[in-house]
C-alpha cells in the first residue's frame, strides 16, 4: 500500500506558498487546517508586520478592515470606559488569532505588550473562507471556547485567590502561553521576559503596584523565580511555582 501525505499537514509541500512553509506558528494556529490551495488565496493578499511594544494594533470602536495571526509576542486587550480609565482584559499569544470575524467594528484596544510579528490577513478573504470551510470555522470556535474557558479561570483568580497566588497564577499564565513546548518537552523550567510592566500587572490583577513589587520580591527570595534587569524571569521549577498559585 502507498502512503499518501496529506498536503494541509505537509511544511516542506512545494505547493504551500513560502511564506508559509517558514511559519513557526501555521500548524498550531488556525492556518493549519487551509489546504494548499487555500492558504495561496490568503497570502496573496496577506503580509508579515513587525510593531514595537507600545504600538496600538486595533482601536476600540475601529471599522475592521482586517484581521492577524499573532506569530511572536504578545498581546494585551484593554477595554475604555466613558471617563477615560482603562482595564486590561486579556492577552494573546502566538499562535492566537486576533479579531472578531463577521463583526464591523471592534470592541476593545488591542495593544503590542512587547514587540509582536504578525501575519495580516485581509477581513473579506478570511470570512468567505469560514463561509466555506467548516473545518476552519471549527477550528475559530475552539479557540474562542478556549479563551472562554481562560477567561472563567482567570475569575475564580481575581475574585478568590489571595495576592501571592493571582502573581504567580500571572507568571505561570505568562510562562506556559509564551512557551508551550513547555508541556511538550516535559520540561520543568523556563525563562522569559516579562510582557508587561508592573502597572500593567497590576491593573490586570486588580491589585497596586507596591503588592506586585512585594509579592514578586517574595518569590525571588524564596528562590521560586530569578530576575535579571527587572524583566528577565527564569523560572528554575514550574511545580514549585505551580504550588504557589493556590
Amino acid at each position: 500500500m502507498v502512503a499518501t501525505i496529506d498536503k494541509r499537514k505537509d511544511i516542506h509541500n512545494s505547493d504551500v506558498p513560502r511564506i508559509c512553509q517558514a511559519c513557526e506558528a501555521r500548524h498550531r494556529g488556525i492556518c493549519g487546517v487551509l489546504s494548499a490551495e487555500e492558504l495561496s488565496q490568503v497570502a496573496r493578499h496577506s503580509h508579515l508586520v513587525r510593531r514595537e511594544a507600545g504600538t496600538e494594533l486595533i482601536g476600540d470602536a475601529e471599522d475592521v478592515t482586517s484581521y492577524a495571526n499573532v506569530l511572536k509576542g504578545v498581546v494585551k486587550l484593554s477595554k475604555m470606559l466613558a471617563d477615560g480609565r482603562q482595564q486590561l482584559v486579556g492577552l494573546q499569544f502566538a499562535p492566537d488569532f486576533l479579531g472578531r470575524p463577521f463583526k464591523a467594528q471592534s470592541h476593545l484596544t488591542a495593544e503590542a505588550a512587547s514587540e509582536v510579528d504578525l501575519c495580516r490577513l485581509p477581513k473579506a478573504a478570511i470570512e468567505q473562507l469560514i463561509a466555506s470551510n467548516p473545518a476552519l470555522e471549527h477550528k475559530l470556535l475552539e479557540q474562542t471556547l478556549k479563551e472562554l474557558d481562560e477567561a472563567r479561570d482567570w475569575m475564580v483568580t481575581l475574585g478568590r485567590k489571595t495576592a501571592a497566588e493571582k502573581v504567580a497564577s500571572f507568571l505561570y499564565l505568562i510562562a506556559t502561553h509564551i512557551d508551550p513546548t513547555l508541556e511538550e518537552d516535559h520540561r520543568n523550567n523556563t525563562t522569559f521576559d516579562l510582557p508587561l510592566t508592573r502597572a500593567d500587572i497590576a491593573d490586570f490583577l486588580g491589585l497596586t503596584v507596591e503588592t506586585v513589587s512585594r509579592q514578586l520580591t517574595k518569590l525571588r527570595t524564596d528562590a521560586v523565580i530569578e530576575i535579571t534587569n527587572n524583566r528577565h524571569l527564569t523560572i528554575p521549577d514550574m511545580s514549585r511555582l505551580r504550588n504557589r498559585c493556590g
